[in-house]
């Protein structure tokens, strides 16, 4: 998910406007410790004394309504008579250690208390907080916070400190309503909150034992994490559904972990739990039905717990404990390729899969699929990863076939390009339907049941690897989308909250209020909180354990902290096949490292944003590629042009200024792209269009930020498009010019695709963009169904024309988008989608051709690799890259070619030939690349190089290759 785009539409109410739950039980639990505290002002016989009672009315009487009174407003300007009776709605102090409580509040002439309610009867009155079982009072420490809080809170740095009483039992206090007030001396109550718990369960109840379903060899232990909490029982169904309670089980705590033990019969059977909690959602002690977080198998319909073994030998295939030991070679990091997947996409009209595999994960055990061949193609090319979209548990799709809706294509394929009809009926039956991309994750560690021939039981684990073993065995590896970043749901109420049921408020990232933080679509959570790290590197390790995968992309990493990304990498890399069975060093890590939202600029710790990552080895996609490549951004104006749209060399409508203007900007994008082809290396030097000596750290985006950011060529994944934002062939059609014919802007799709490829650093491929994908100029597809997602492998279309994009996300451009679907010049015929699929396996041969594209170190990039066209001289539109290499036995640079001692990349994206002279290229014995000399492509057999001159001519809109071969012998 790019952001800060969106891409879904999903909202849920505010907090406070939840409704309330009609009733709940009254829950009682020993409150330990109580009678042995002291406090200074009081005896606790005192305080008892002077509680007040506990009446029902009262204790309904707490508004959820937002509180008028703004969070930046000084609490002293509320009037003492006034206190808004909600204000327990909201949690804006922080109890960051078993004995400080940090409130951002005035102190001056003021007393502070906290209270606590194990029925959750706390509420405002006149004369201040009532309700409460018992009354602390707290300590104004001069001393502030201490550097290990603010490190871990640096949002609240500022905040005053406040001392709690040592002979507290915390962890009893923890499970009851908790509120904190200041009283002015003459004792009315000026200030009231709830508290935000995070940091006391860190340093409290922080854990590295067993969670989840522990099988041993006579007995199952179920282990769940929930300090909060009263009560949590067990309950054992012998199916899926249905009301056949197999036993009810009361777990019992210690440390905040609750356990409860079973026999090994229940394997295969279905388990929930009931927890019994305060929740500040709705004020109240809730009783919660929820799934185990470390679930490794659900029902279909996502409601139960699976008790399934993964280590269980029917839930393997054949050799599967070997495959380790069958994984495609991977030297290194920098021999990486990806080819970013949709699981659905990839089978669902793919004539040629059995019709029960279609859009499953046994669609890639089918041999002689259109799709499978064409992938075992792009890896006999070359071709390294497959990135699978989300396939653990995700809301937006029913795993029960069943229960969807489907469009009559026949029909819909009858009706004009640029028609509204088709979008209508697909949105009609978007959320019913089985498609989703899944940036809507549940439960992170079970694969998504509606891939699987039966999403009860084991099956989805069975078919998963499966998947997995096949894509090895025809040589690609598999990459995981991972979303840790954010929940489809919160909350008391719903079947899809999970974690914030368990221990609310904890694993969720919340504001200064105490409601929840949205900026990462929903539900974002906190990673910077011990727990939900745990919670994530647990996760992955089962991923690359027990599913054998070889990497993952972490969705909008930047809302991770830093720390976290390493140490995923670390635990990753500690795997073992002899211990394993998992080679964890060749597991690739990478993600999106936009910064933005309330971790912008480590205001919540050092985050893992592109600038924080160098130097980790952790890979982030390189934006400023493919913007500059493209033009402007996904959230500017649609038709801003770039290097290969036709920016200053053939302009559509779009008014970017005068040719100066153009000329200037045009030369900028040429910079950032050569820092791109670099690595996007922060120290890699070269001449700007000004002439000047710079770094790539040096050269600045048009908001001032540096365009080079890595350290290592393994930390930039480059790329011009991704599952986000409309395809390559997409959003050229939308940026050129009208007046273009449908073969040029199929050479810019090659052209694009090309600067992707030859670049140092990882190239990361938009599934179908080999193929000239469409999705009839969709920008944000991830609910648009298999109508608008579809691809062929036939080659017959490329999904051009089959109606206007949907209303919600596009209607904006549809003035735009009409005329260009309506014209049917601009559709592509089948020589165009098989001259672009060869186009892209003979990238992928000359990128392997020679370790040269693929550099190790940045000071090996920085010593090979030049760029000649570059100063106030520059040709516009053309960029020159060369790439050199040592000589045996001669000293100076190390030789890594045995075949090429010289390569020249020459990237002309002008509408017309170009023809220069380079005098360092003088008496070189330079010839097209064997790969494109064996080419169906007439026109790159044109380009021309002349020994005696330096001279070179390349023909329009073209990608040329030129190599300078050793000797003969290794020919």
């Amino acid at each position: 998910m790019s952001l800060p785009h969106l891409h879904h539409s999903l909202s849920l109410s505010p907090p406070h406007l939840l409704r309330r739950r009609a009733s709940h039980p009254t829950v009682r639990f020993p409150f330990r410790g109580i009678s042995n505290i002291s406090t200074s002002s009081a005896s606790l016989a005192d305080e008892l004394s002077h509680r007040p009672s506990r009446s029902p009315a009262r204790k309904r009487s707490v508004s959820l309504r937002c509180s008028l009174m703004s969070a930046d407003q000084p609490p002293s300007s509320v009037p003492r008579s006034a206190l808004p009776k909600d204000c327990l709605s909201y949690s804006r102090a922080y109890w960051v250690t078993k004995s400080l409580i940090a409130w951002n509040v005035d102190v001056e002439d003021a007393s502070f208390h906290l209270f606590a309610s194990k029925g959750a009867n706390l509420l405002i009155t006149d004369q201040g907080i009532e309700g409460y079982d018992v009354k602390f009072p707290l300590e104004f420490d001069e001393k502030g916070l201490p550097e290990n809080v603010t490190k871990k809170f640096p949002h609240i740095q500022n905040y005053k400190a406040f001392r709690v009483p040592s002979s507290l039992d915390v962890g009893s206090l923890l499970k009851c309503q908790l509120a904190i007030s200041s009283s002015h001396v003459d004792g009315t109550c000026s200030n009231a909150t709830g508290l935000q718990l995070p940091g006391i369960l860190d340093d409290l109840f922080a854990y590295s034992g067993p969670l989840g379903a522990v099988f041993r060899e006579d007995a199952i232990s179920l282990y769940v994490w929930a300090p909060t909490a009263q009560r949590v029982r067990a309950f054992i169904y012998r199916d899926s559904s249905g009301e056949h309670l197999l036993q009810c089980l009361s777990l019992k705590e210690e440390n905040g972990v609750w356990c409860g033990n079973g026999p090994r019969s229940w394997e295969g059977c279905y388990y929930t739990y009931e927890v019994s909690v305060y929740h500040s959602r709705t004020l109240q002690i809730e009783t919660c039905t929820v799934n185990d977080p470390y679930a490794r198998g659900l029902s279909s319909d996502g409601r139960r717990t699976l008790l399934v073994n993964l280590d269980c030998d029917k839930l393997k295939p054949m050799e599967w404990d070997m495959l380790a030991d069958e994984k495609p070679e991977l030297l290194s990091f920098s021999d990486i390729s990806i080819y970013e997947l949709h699981i659905r996409d990839f089978s669902v009209s793919d004539h040629t899969v059995k019709p029960e595999f279609k859009g499953g994960y046994l669609a890639f055990t089918s041999k002689d699929s259109a799709g499978v061949r064409h992938l075992r193609e792009l890896s006999a090319a070359g071709l390294t990863h497959v990135h699978l979209l989300p396939t653990f548990h995700f809301a937006s799709v029913d795993d029960d076939k069943r229960k969807w809706k489907f469009v009559d294509g026949d029909r819909l394929a009858t009706l004009p390009p640029d028609s509204e009809d088709q979008q209508a009926e697909v949105m009609a039956i978007k959320d019913e339907d089985g498609y989703n991309w899944g940036y809507d994750p549940v439960i992170w560690g079970v694969p998504k049941g509606s891939y699987a021939s039966d999403p009860n039981g084991p099956c989805r684990i069975l078919e998963f690897r499966k998947m997995v073993q096949a894509l090895n065995r025809i040589g690609l590896r598999v990459v995981l989308d991972v979303v840790y970043n954010h929940l489809y749901a919160s909350g008391p109420l719903g079947d899809h909250s999970v974690l914030d049921k368990l221990v609310p408020g904890y694993y969720l990232r919340r504001n200064i209020d105490g409601f929840i933080e949205n900026s990462a679509c929903m539900n974002n959570t906190a990673s910077e909180h011990f727990m939900v790290e745990r919670l994530i590197l647990d996760d992955l390790l089962c991923w690359a354990v027990d599913y054998k995968v070889d990497g993952f992309r972490f969705d909008l990493m930047g809302h991770i902290m830093r720390s976290t990304m390493v140490k995923a990498k670390c635990a990753l890399q500690t795997l073992s096949k002899d211990e394993n069975g998992t080679d964890g060093t060749k597991i690739y890590i990478y993600g999106e490292g936009w910064d933005f939202g309330e971790v912008a600029k480590n205001a919540r710790g050092v985050n893992a944003a592109q600038f924080n990552l160098c130097g980790t080895g952790i890979g982030s996609f390189n934006d400023r590629m493919r913007d500059a490549v493209l033009g402007g951004s996904p959230f500017g104006p649609p038709l801003q042009q770039g290097f290969v749209t036709g920016l200053s060399l053939q302009p559509n409508e779009h008014i970017h200024g005068d040719k100066s203007v153009t000329d200037r900007m045009l030369a900028g994008a040429m910079d950032h792209i050569q820092v791109g082809l670099a690595g996007n290396l922060r120290d890699f030097v070269l001449t700007s269009h000004k002439g000047e000596a710079v770094k790539g750290s040096e050269i600045l985006t048009h908001d001032g930020s540096p365009v080079a950011y890595a350290l290592s060529p393994s930390e930039t994944v480059n790329y011009v498009s991704a599952h986000d934002n409309e395809t390559l062939f997409d959003i050229v059609s939308l940026k050129t010019t009208m007046e273009i014919s449908v073969d040029d802007r199929c050479r810019l799709n090659h052209l694009a695709t090309s600067i992707v490829a030859l670049s140092q650093g990882i190239p990361f491929f938009h599934c179908g963009d080999e193929m000239l994908r469409s999705k009839s100029l969709d920008r944000d597809s991830y609910n648009s169904g298999d109508w608008f997602n579809r691809l062929d492998f036939s080659y017959e279309s490329n999904n051009w024309g089959v109606g206007l994009p949907p209303r919600e996300k596009n209607e904006r451009t549809w003035p735009l988008i009409k005329p260009r679907l309506a014209d049917p010049s601009f559709k592509p015929q089948k020589i165009h989608i098989l001259a672009a699929v060869e186009n892209f396996q003979n990238l992928l041969k000359i990128r392997y051709s020679s370790p040269l594209f693929r550099l190790r170190t940045a000071n090996a990039i920085q010593e090979r690799v030049r760029f000649h066209n570059s100063g106030i001289s520059l040709e516009p539109g053309v960029i020159v890259m060369s790439i050199e290499d040592g000589h045996d036995g001669i000293p100076g640079m190390a030789q890594l070619d045995l075949i090429y001692s010289y390569i020249l990349v020459i990237f002309n994206a002008c509408p017309t030939e170009v023809s220069f002279q380079l005098p360092t290229l003088r008496g070189r014995k330079l010839q097209l690349h064997p790969v494109q000399l064996m080419s169906s492509d007439e026109l790159v057999k044109n380009s021309l190089y002349e020994s005696s001159t330096g001279c070179i001519t390349i023909p329009c809109r073209t990608t040329t290759v030129f190599v300078e071969v050793r000797n003969s012998s290794y020919q």
